[in-house]
């Protein structure tokens, strides 16, 4: 784990459409430049198929290869590959070079007609976050970045704004007074320790976390907030608000405003060493870049720690730059969710709901109340995040704006907001696992209906992800990852949004009819937890689609191009191998026995439970790795929208782990069977270790045989 925690994020590309993550990227690409190694497979085949009087490929060889071994029709190709219907050698190269010949089938043209929660939606976790979750910097180039990638969901965690909470590196004597920047880094620095685990805080003792963290801690956690102090009465600092000044005129149901002052909202992670962006300029960063690439919605989740000032300032900011982007307030309660096809280009608001009849506290609070309020309500004061206290509630000004994707505290499945059609949940993902043990089937009815959120847990402070297909398989569509960390979780959003714009239809079962966004479930569980858990049939996950049997061969045939990894200065050094992972239903999961609720490997998550790997060949990045074998038989659990196949090129050459220099991930409905070239990421950056995600130049050659039943 030492390792991880000293890893951050590799560097935002110049082109983030070349980066995989989710929505852009894995658009079909064809082979670069053949290789000699790749040449002499190519030729092989074409020989093997070749009439043998012609010496060429008439016209019923092309027709038999295409139909018995690529699983296609000519019919089906581009008509300049396929001259007077035969092939000479160069006229199959030029096949096997072009897009047609790619391992992964370009994704089929979705119908957006069904509603909302009739789709798995590519979104971002903490997305102002550059790095690890306690010290790394907050940037609105990440929110460009995952923008550009197809994110359709992202996280805005928005706080009061203060100027004085910005860093400096003066040590002035001013920097020791109670209250300064100084003072309030090491308040949060000692509380950040306090709150982690034991174990864990002795894992980040040699990393640069744990440095930081002791650099700014007290010794003995028993420092008391930074505060003001007169007589002998201590109370915390207020904190600085900005001006905001109302115009006593009702324009619908908001105030008009005027923002006097630079001291607007801030966009933090809140009670950690992370440094600060204002709102404002994040709300311009959306509005360049929301649909850029797409233009199917985006969802901006609002995580409000603001007062009501503040959130009256948010929403003047919201409303002004991204005007003609919000949806109109309607003028009667939403009886269903509309469909992406009818919010293109629309920014959807999920912020917390509050109802008309229970409106937030007054926006009109005068400073000495205001003062008083911040006495009541918290001992500490700000550091690198505001004072921490109970969470504002929000005012209905902001709560309008969420109009579709109202923000709803989540107590049971069974709860009054549970029924209401604009509603959406936001679990952790422990919460959703003891959620799915006890009431599977609700889960998955409520999700066939209604929006759900999940997101990593607040362990995971290095920005490890959660492995979403589990979410998926509950019907989950907004799973939450960290697209700054590059990791298995993010492999797998990859290959589920490859090429989407970031959205995907359920599969049959999993979706509501298109009609109707909220039909009755189609069965009533009359059964307890256990008795779903027992009884296979009564699992809604087992139901709802059909779980085929898979055989799966990949014959490895060369590698060209292979990027090295970061611990690599030389191809003479470097000796690649190939491994295979497939991520399916484990044995019980769609029952409630799902089997790695835990956090494995220090939170990190878990491997594909079927692999396989080659031999490693030494000393090159255009391996021939003659056709090795590897075959997965019976695979049983598999729905091919649900299940996904991750290649790995890694690197034996070094005596501690096998470094990583390139990977793919496909899902299993798109892998395409035949011989086929597949393109790779990047794999660990010479810059700093970590998965950078960018398209590389090389690729491998494979023949895929694919048996569902």
């Amino acid at each position: 784990m030492g390792d991880q925690l000293h890893k951050t994020t590799s560097p935002l590309p110049a082109n983030p459409e070349q980066q995989a993550g989710g929505g852009v990227s894995g658009e079909v690409q064809k082979a670069p430049v053949l290789h000699p190694v790749a040449l002499s497979h190519l030729q092989k085949i074409y020989d093997a198929y070749r009439n043998k009087d012609t010496k060429t490929w008439t016209a019923a060889e092309v027709t038999s290869f295409l139909g018995h071994v690529q699983g296609e029709k000519a019919s089906e190709l581009s008509p300049d590959l396929l001259p007077n219907q035969e092939w000479t050698f160069d006229a199959f190269l030029r096949y096997m070079t072009s897009e047609s010949a790619n391992a992964i089938a370009p994704h089929q043209k979705q119908d957006f007609a069904y509603p909302l929660s009739s789709y798995f939606v590519s979104s971002s976790h903490n997305t102002y976050l550059t790095g690890n979750q306690l010290s790394s910097a907050s940037s609105t180039e990440a929110y460009k970045n995952v923008l550009l990638r197809g994110c359709r969901c992202i996280e805005v965690d928005v706080w009061d704004g203060d100027d004085s909470d910005s860093d400096t590196s003066s040590s002035s004597d001013s920097d020791n007074e109670d209250g300064s920047p100084k003072a309030r880094r090491k308040y949060t620095a000692t509380k950040v320790k306090e709150k982690l685990p034991t174990s864990l805080i002795g894992r980040l003792e040699k990393t640069s976390i744990g440095k930081k963290l002791d650099k700014y801690a007290d010794k003995p956690a028993d420092s008391t907030p930074a505060a003001t102090t007169t007589g002998t009465t201590t109370t915390a600092t207020p904190e600085a608000q900005p001006t905001v000044e109302l115009e006593k005129k009702t324009t619908g149901s908001s105030l008009v405003k005027k923002i006097t002052s630079v001291k607007e909202p801030r966009v933090l992670h809140g009670y950690t060493l992370t440094k600060e962006i204002t709102f404002r300029d994040v709300c311009h960063t959306v509005r360049d870049y929301a649909f850029t690439v797409t233009d199917l919605p985006l969802i901006v989740s609002l995580e409000v720690h603001c007062s009501p000032e503040q959130q009256e300032a948010m929403v003047h900011i919201m409303e002004q730059v991204w005007e003609g982007y919000l949806l109109p307030t309607p003028d009667d309660e939403a009886s269903e969710l509309p469909s992406p096809e009818s919010l293109r280009n629309k920014i959807l608001v999920k912020v917390k709901y509050t109802p008309p009849d229970k409106e937030a506290g007054s926006p009109d609070l005068s400073d000495e109340e205001r003062k008083k309020l911040a006495q009541v309500k918290s001992s500490t004061s700000t550091n690198a995040a505001p004072a921490k206290k109970k969470a504002s509630k929000v005012i209905q000004a902001l709560s309008k704006l969420g109009i579709f994707t109202r923000g709803v505290s989540f107590k049971s499945l069974t709860q009054p907001e549970a029924a209401m059609p604009t509603h959406i949940f936001s679990l952790s993902e422990n919460t959703v696992m003891e959620v799915h043990e006890k009431s599977q089937r609700e889960l998955f009815e409520h999700n066939r209906r209604y929006l759900m959120r999940t997101y990593p847990s607040g362990l995971r402070i290095t920005s490890s992800n959660l492995d979403p297909v589990v979410f998926w398989r509950k019907g989950i569509q907004i799973v939450a990852l960290n697209w700054q960390n590059w990791d298995e979780g993010m492999m797998l959003n990859e290959g589920m949004f490859a090429g989407t714009g970031g959205y995907v239809l359920k599969p049959v079962g999993y979706r509501c009819d298109k009609n109707k966004s909220l039909p009755e479930p189609t069965t009533t569980s009359t059964t307890t937890p256990k008795e779903s858990k027992d009884n296979g049939h009564t699992a809604p996950q087992a139901e709802a689609v059909t779980h085929l049997t898979m055989d799966l061969s990949i014959k490895i045939l060369a590698a060209q191009s292979l990027p090295l990894p970061a611990d690599e200065k030389s191809a003479l050094t470097f000796n690649p191998y190939v491994k295979i992972e497939l991520h399916v239903e484990e044995p019980g999961e769609r029952h409630g026995r799902h089997t790695s609720q835990e956090f494995p490997n220090d939170g990190k998550e878990k491997s594909g439970e079927y692999k396989a790997k080659t031999k490693s060949i030494r000393g090159t990045v255009d391996p021939d790795f003659k056709g090795q074998e590897l075959v997965f038989k019976g695979i049983k659990g598999v729905v091919p929208e649900l299940s996904f196949v991750r290649f790995l090129v890694k690197d034996n050459a070094s005596l501690a782990r096998d470094s990583l220099s390139s990977w793919a991930c496909v899902r299993v409905d798109r892998l395409r069977s035949g011989y086929r070239f597949l393109g790779l990421f990047k794999g660990e950056t010479e810059d700093d270790g970590e998965v950078s995600g960018e398209l590389s130049e090389g690729g491998i050659w494979v023949k895929v045989e694919k048996r569902l039943y």
